[in-house]
């Protein structure tokens, strides 16, 4: 069975880190490139940020660029969003999709709809 499983959320406080875990099992995610995304209360799903499959190009949305950074270890089937500098309206569901086959992200991150897999979410709640 594939699954995607998300961890690493939590409460923090403004101005503070968190690193999210995206792991896989049932499958390698050698043959994906995988997509942050997340959605506030109320709010419409967005991308966060996606990487390769082999992990050499990634890109941002604007609101999170030079404060989150994505990464992944294929040897550990785990891909990474290193959060800092939160802010409040950082708060959401954080969400890690698959999507097999090769992408290119280098003028940005696939939709929502392109991708095969998601995981269940994890919350990130900024606040003092």
């Amino acid at each position: 069975q594939l699954q995607l499983v998300e961890s690493g959320g939590g409460l923090v406080q403004p101005g503070g880190s968190l690193r999210l875990s995206c792991a896989a099992s049932g499958f390698s995610l050698e043959r994906f490139a995988i997509g942050w995304f997340r959605q506030a209360p109320g709010k419409e799903r967005e991308g966060v940020s996606c990487i390769t499959n082999s992990g050499v190009t990634t890109n941002y949305a604007d609101s999170v660029k030079g404060r989150f950074t994505i990464s992944r270890d294929n040897a550990k089937n785990t891909v990474y969003l290193q959060m800092n500098s939160l802010k409040p309206e950082d708060t959401a569901v954080y969400y890690c999709a698959a999507r097999v086959g090769i992408t290119v992200v280098n003028y940005g991150c696939p939709h929502s709809s392109q991708y095969d897999y998601w995981g269940q979410g994890t919350q990130v709640t900024v606040s003092s």
